[in-house]
């Protein structure tokens, strides 16, 4: 079999995006319509876990108080105080931020500003609409 038409050499691909920063970091953001895979925030992931740590650091008696875990850590116990509420976020918003799909404009300063303890409110403040 012969082809009339030969193959190029090289192919030009356009991809339409914009790159954009979140964190610190750059994004690839891709245009409308266009299907964009989930991918955790590695800050917010990381902060859920220390969350989580501290918090069962606590619990079993490991640590009597915040403040002298917070000394062990090497941080102010105020932000330790700031992460642990992450420990009270809904289950649902946690599974979202594991998993990558919380929405771009949920970020780890966000999540460490008060917020409601009702699991609907969190639901309304924190789930993309």
């Amino acid at each position: 079999m012969t082809r009339s038409v030969p193959i190029p050499d090289t192919v030009t691909l356009h991809v339409p995006f914009r790159v954009a920063k979140r964190g610190g970091r750059k994004e690839m953001h891709l245009p409308e319509g266009a299907i964009q895979p989930h991918k955790a925030d590695n800050t917010l992931v990381k902060a859920l876990a220390r969350a989580f740590r501290w918090k069962r650091m606590l619990e079993s008696g490991e640590f009597a108080t915040i403040a002298e875990l917070a000394e062990r850590e090497g941080i102010a116990p105020s932000y330790m105080t700031r992460v642990l509420r992450l420990t009270l976020l809904a289950p649902d918003i946690v599974e979202a931020i594991l998993d990558g799909s919380q929405g771009a404009e949920v970020t780890l300063a966000q999540v460490l500003e008060p917020f409601s303890l009702e699991w609907k409110k969190q639901a309304q403040r924190f789930t993309p609409s």
